[in-house]
């Protein structure tokens, strides 16, 4: 390999390593917490998320989303609700204000509440504070660290590019400069029987090639989100000549409109009976005038695999429908619909979770190592200049 190319990769691996290193570690470990995290809450706190008896009929949907408000503090409305196909399930609404501008974790939710609702009685099961929930922290230390919209998505955008380059670069150091039997076996084993320093090298080596290809990936999904030039240019690209979506807008009534709740209960149904051979739904409540429900509903664990609904706010009717099985749908879209699975690993099913688990443990670990490979790297070049001194000249 091109002695010019390592050297250039060596350096680029190092110095961004020591740049970005910490933050790497920081999203790596919260992003393994974040792996599994709705079957954790279930397990944890199923009081909320199970009812404990199940009715042949639910409550109008108006009625649930009517105590879901009146449960919540300072006259605050809902704006969004999850519901199961799973009849043992409680409903989940959500009521969720934002300030971008904020430079805090704190500051970013003027207010975060969640009120899981028994459909089959409208007992409130529990009001929670999301601001205070664990994992809401930790799903924002990995994507802000805690610093906000404008700083801390700016800090992990970059840190992910920084990321994507060293491990190509790490890839180029990673190929030996002269392949045979023992270079080849140094690749891909790590020798347990060699000193510390050694087995330290091996691990970042061995491992870091074995998890590139999921952190790829990762990289790219968080990429996607992060800069949203990059998005529209990917998605434009992939599409060519399929038309763009147009945006669905619920046409304003010229008369006074007052049958709110009866349309409620409309788009409630219909979702309600799109679930019965998929697993689970969310619905946005209209912000604007023009503003629609929006329903997804999702098929299995696989986000991307879904029907998607807009519903007129002022009739129920529906103004756009779309399944994830279209064939218009341009091939730039159908990847930005797949983004959310590709950086978790569910676009793979289980396996592919619990493998991206273990890639991200081992990106926890690779600045760790590269930073002792550093160290001791430095005290040997430390060692040989004293060596140097010491040696009287002729």
């Amino acid at each position: 390999m091109n002695s010019i190319l390592r050297k250039t990769a060596y350096q680029l691996h190092l110095w961004l390593g020591l740049t970005s290193g910490l933050i790497v570690v920081i999203m790596a470990v919260t992003g393994c917490i974040l792996a599994f995290e709705k079957e954790l809450k279930h397990a944890l706190h199923p009081e909320k998320y199970f009812v404990k008896t199940i009715k042949k009929e639910k409550l109008q949907f108006s009625d649930l989303k009517l105590k879901a408000e009146q449960a919540l503090p300072d006259s605050l409305k809902v704006n969004r609700v999850e519901i199961s196909s799973d009849p043992s399930r409680s409903y989940a609404f959500r009521s969720l204000k934002m300030n971008k501008e904020a430079l805090t974790y704190w500051g970013s939710y003027i207010y975060y509440y969640r009120v899981y609702i028994d459909p089959y009685t409208g007992k409130v099961l529990e009001v929670e504070n999301a601001k205070n929930d664990f994992f809401e922290i930790v799903m924002d230390l990995h994507r802000r660290l805690l610093l906000g919209e404008k700083i801390g998505k700016t800090i992990t955008g970059y840190s992910t590019l920084i990321l994507a380059i060293m491990l190509f670069s790490g890839l180029v150091i990673w190929f030996p400069r002269k392949m045979n039997k023992k270079a080849l076996k140094g690749m891909f084993f790590i020798k347990t029987s060699a000193k510390w320093k050694r087995i330290n090298y091996d691990t970042h080596n061995v491992l870091g090639f074995y998890a590139v290809i999921p952190l790829c990936l990762i990289s790219y999904a968080a990429l996607i989100w992060n800069f949203e030039d990059v998005d529209q240019w990917v998605k434009k690209t992939l599409n060519g000549k399929a038309k763009t979506e147009q945006k669905a807008k619920s046409t304003i009534p010229t008369e006074e409109y007052s049958d709110k709740k009866n349309i409620l209960n409309i788009v409630g149904n219909r979702v309600e009976q799109s679930l019965a051979d998929k697993k689970s739904a969310l619905i946005s409540f209209p912000k604007t005038e023009e503003g629609t429900y929006y329903a997804e509903v999702t098929y299995g664990n696989k986000q991307y695999q879904n029907e998607q609904f807009n519903f007129d706010q002022y009739s129920g009717k529906i103004l756009k429908h779309q399944s994830y099985k279209d064939k218009n749908i341009g091939n730039g879209t159908a990847l930005r619909e797949r983004n959310y699975d590709l950086h978790t690993g569910s676009i793979f099913g289980v396996t592919g979770r619990i493998l991206y688990l273990f890639a991200g443990m081992i990106a926890a670990s690779l600045p760790i190592t590269g930073f002792i490979i550093y160290l001791n790297r430095k005290k040997k070049k430390s060692k040989k200049k004293k060596v140097k001194i010491l040696t009287p000249s002729n």
